[in-house]
């Protein structure tokens, strides 16, 4: 199956697991409080990234020195699930981030535990592994981080602010607390930020290619536009001479109209330029104009 863009984005921030206990800790907080259930009997984390599910037992070893009760195996396709209902191993957890296993209506973030730069780094880093996702900048450009906890957003809203520079937007769907990014070059240091620098790189030069298709398709609509304009003037000119060549009129022009008439009626699709250069002298574009807006102002007056 092949892997999404989000996929080689989180594939790409995997490949780095933090040295220091701190970071370790603040990566799986971040993990948690964006993962499927966080609760005092349950820990519950699913996901689709290969990379992740590689990791994530290294990560909670490091962290809490546990290892889950329940995950997939190398034959595990799909949905790659990891569980730990056994109680001792969730209150060590709890107590690393100052919760109490009995109670987790309210969680939120523990803000010492992301206090350094680089634990505010790897939790960002834990909350897009467990729930965040990017699009195919091909077709469109949206990145988003998805809790069930509504503190949770608020604060990592902030902490989003403080870290990067700029503010998420927000939005609530099907019960969660989503926070999401529309604008390219947000998306981009954002995933710069969290280590991901191939997909960031990927972003803006997907965005330089649709801006120079863009540029393109202007220009080419712009190029018909103006064909079409010298069309329709070839087509009113010719018009024009065939009606002073009908009513008797064309040999009594003045002889610089009767060759401007021929040099249209010998080339119907050439431009005024072109025109102009057959002239004898050469004449200016605009002269060249004049004279064949006269034909056509003589004809009206043929009518």
């Amino acid at each position: 199956m092949a892997t999404s863009f989000s996929g080689n984005a989180k594939a790409e921030i995997c490949r780095y697991i933090p040295a220091k206990h701190c970071c370790a800790l603040a990566e799986c907080f971040g993990i948690l409080l964006f993962c499927n259930s966080f609760q005092g009997d349950n820990i519950r984390i699913i996901t689709e990234s290969r990379e992740f599910a590689q990791i994530l037992p290294k990560l909670f070893k490091r962290a809490f020195g546990v290892a889950f009760d329940q995950m997939p195996n190398d034959a595990t396709t799909g949905k790659l699930v990891f569980q730990i209902t056994d109680q001792e191993k969730i209150h060590r957890i709890m107590t690393c981030y100052g919760f109490d296993a009995k109670d987790t209506l309210s969680l939120h973030i523990n803000l010492p535990v992301v206090e350094e730069d680089c634990c505010k780094a790897s939790f960002l880093k834990g909350a897009f592994l467990a729930g965040g996702s990017v699009t195919d900048p091909a077709k469109g450009y949206h990145m988003e981080f998805t809790t069930t906890h509504s503190s949770v957003a608020r604060e990592c809203d902030s902490l989003l602010q403080e870290s990067i520079g700029f503010q998420p937007k927000y939005t609530v769907r099907g019960g969660n607390r989503v926070l999401y990014l529309k604008q390219s070059d947000l998306i981009s240091d954002c995933l710069t930020y969290l280590g991901a620098h191939i997909s960031a790189m990927g972003i803006m030069e997907a965005k330089l290619e649709k801006e120079l298709n863009n540029k393109v398709n202007r220009r080419c609509n712009c190029d018909d536009a103006n064909t079409s304009k010298v069309v329709e003037a070839a087509q009113e000119q010719l018009s024009a001479i065939r009606i002073l060549r009908e009513n008797g009129a064309f040999q009594n022009l003045p002889a610089k109209l009767q060759q401007a008439a021929c040099a249209r009626e010998e080339n119907p699709e050439a431009s005024l330029s072109e025109l102009a250069v057959l002239m004898q002298p050469p004449i200016s574009k605009p002269a060249m104009n004049h004279r064949l807006q006269k034909l056509v102002q003589l004809s009206q007056e043929e009518k």
